[in-house]
């Protein structure tokens, strides 16, 4: 399956950052396929989700059942139940899922998810549910909400934009956004300039409103 934005995800575990991930994702348009094993919470939250299903996910045969095998990326919210967690992203390695993303509680529970083969490890009082939302969903590296509607991205360039000096491609005027700064491989940020050519391998930083940012970094 392609890694793109609009590859579904499976989110497991509907407490406050788990329910919040999974309804920003809803809202920017990714499928989700949420799983929790409470019916309360689930039943609460049908019909504000794509996919809901009340499931124990520490259950190989029930994952299976719910065709998680097939989805690219998931995200283990679980926190309150660290054994949970931590069997619940066994299993998705098992399953040989692309890109695990994980909620740690601790340090310490974020070194045995790291261990047990998470890709991403994600702390919620620093990486809350809208920021891991971008970051899972779509092309983006790194994602801040500087203010109400204004962010800051770290993305690769979008083809169109590599080879050209930025002061040739009315990219503010076009798209609204404006790259402030430029990573090429191996060597540290540096100032964006008006001569600055992007290549391939570059990172960069990029901002405006947060639609705007959005929409570039979708971008092929």
């Amino acid at each position: 399956m392609a890694e793109h934005k609009s590859n579904p995800v499976v989110v497991i575990g509907l407490g406050r950052f788990g329910t919040s991930l999974a309804l920003e994702l809803t809202r920017r348009g990714t499928e989700v396929l949420a799983i929790d094993h409470r019916p309360k919470i689930t039943q609460a939250l049908a019909g504000q989700i794509t996919q809901i299903a009340t499931a124990d996910a520490t259950d190989m045969e029930a994952l299976r059942q719910l065709g998680v095998p097939d989805f690219y990326r998931a995200v283990v919210a679980v926190g309150s139940d660290i054994e949970a967690s931590i069997l619940a992203t066994s299993l998705l390695v098992e399953l040989e899922i692309n890109d695990i993303w994980a909620k740690a509680v601790s340090s310490q529970h974020g070194r045995i998810l790291d261990r047990v083969g998470a890709h991403h490890v994600v702390f919620p009082e620093h990486d809350m549910g809208e920021r891991v939302a971008h970051l899972v969903s779509g092309r983006m590296l790194d994602f801040m909400q500087v203010d109400g509607d204004f962010a800051l991205a770290k993305i690769r360039p979008p083809k169109e934009y590599v080879g050209v000096p930025l002061g040739e491609s009315n990219l503010r005027r076009k798209r609204g956004v404006t790259i402030v700064a430029v990573k090429p491989p191996g060597e540290p940020f540096t100032y964006a300039t008006a001569e600055t050519e992007l290549s391939y391998g570059d990172v960069i930083l990029v901002s405006g409103r947060t639609e705007q940012v959005e929409r570039f970094a979708e971008l092929p």
